[in-house]
């Protein structure tokens, strides 16, 4: 049986095209048939190669999809991996590159482990969102997270929260995050979200900058429905998934986020405890740690 691996660059990063390049020499010495996406297959410029429109018939009928740039990268694979589960194996070429699982300088053991399957899959949570307009739905998904934010800069988005069809508050605020324990590195992170292990199932409530008495982050069970209502009394709001796919919320929408039942699959070469991951990426200091207390025996 043939074998496949998709090829995914963001070929405006500096080193994307040459270690796209590297990869795909090294994978089809290896006998294993490589794809490319058709918007990325003339900067790559390499030959022997199948492209593939940007869709999920890609990443069908191949057991991994190696990304090369930052977390936006991957999120735009992780789009067109969900229906088909194809494992997603980030490459980070960008800057903090939370989701990636290598560095540039690993290109080598990375095709090495493609080759010889050497990697192992883990599940991530996703959640599904459904906007209510009217009569009308509009339904889509995130990974990270799905964020309601104000359209006037000027003025505060007042928002109606509920949990399990019961309402929570009202907030006036820049908008509200609904993130997914993955997404709890992201914007969530920034809007003053807590950090969730990723084996933590949960999602997270963060308003934004929210001027009210009771606006704190919020941990609520997987097998909750967080609702979020656009008052009358604004002009308008967006919703934003992953910080890729919009949908606009006039007066009188209603957002919808539940735990999705299609995770995302990102594969894993280094078993690293979260706890190194965060360290790393953040560059945290743990200097003066002495390590694990052992007790003495008798």
């Amino acid at each position: 049986m043939t074998r496949s691996v998709l090829i995914m660059a963001h070929t405006g990063r500096p080193g994307a095209v040459t270690s796209a390049q590297l990869l795909i020499r090294r994978l089809a010495d290896a006998g294993v048939n490589v794809r490319v996406l058709e918007g990325e297959a003339k900067d790559i410029g390499c030959s022997g190669v199948e492209e593939f429109p940007a869709e999920p018939s890609a990443t069908a009928g191949a057991e991994l999809v190696i990304v090369l740039g930052g977390d936006g990268t991957l999120l735009r694979a992780a789009e067109l991996t969900r229906h088909t589960g194809t494992p997603v194996l980030g490459v980070n070429l960008g800057h903090v590159g939370f989701l990636a699982e290598a560095e540039r300088a690993d290109l080598a053991v990375v095709a090495s482990r493609a080759v010889s399957r050497e990697y192992e899959v883990e599940e991530r949570m996703a959640i599904d969102v459904t906007v209510r307009v009217g009569g009308v739905e509009h339904r889509t998904w995130a990974l990270n997270e799905a964020s309601v934010e104000k359209l006037a800069r000027e003025k505060l988005l007042q928002l109606v929260v509920g949990i399990d069809g019961r309402p929570l508050s009202h907030w006036g605020c820049d908008g509200v995050v609904c993130a997914t324990p993955t997404g709890s590195t992201a914007y969530a992170f920034s809007a003053g979200g807590p950090v969730v292990w990723p084996e933590v199932e949960a999602m997270l409530v963060v308003p934004i900058s929210a001027h009210a008495l009771f606006a704190r982050p919020l941990v609520v069970s997987p097998a909750s429905t967080v609702a979020v209502e656009v008052t009358h009394e604004n002009e308008g709001a967006v919703l934003w998934c992953d910080g890729r796919r919009t949908v606009d919320l006039p007066p009188g929408s209603r957002v919808e986020v539940r735990r999705s039942d299609v995770p995302v699959r990102l594969a894993r070469l280094h078993l690293t405890p979260f706890t190194d991951r965060l360290v790393t990426k953040f560059g945290l200091p743990v200097a003066g740690w002495r390590g694990r207390v052992r007790t003495q025996e008798r």
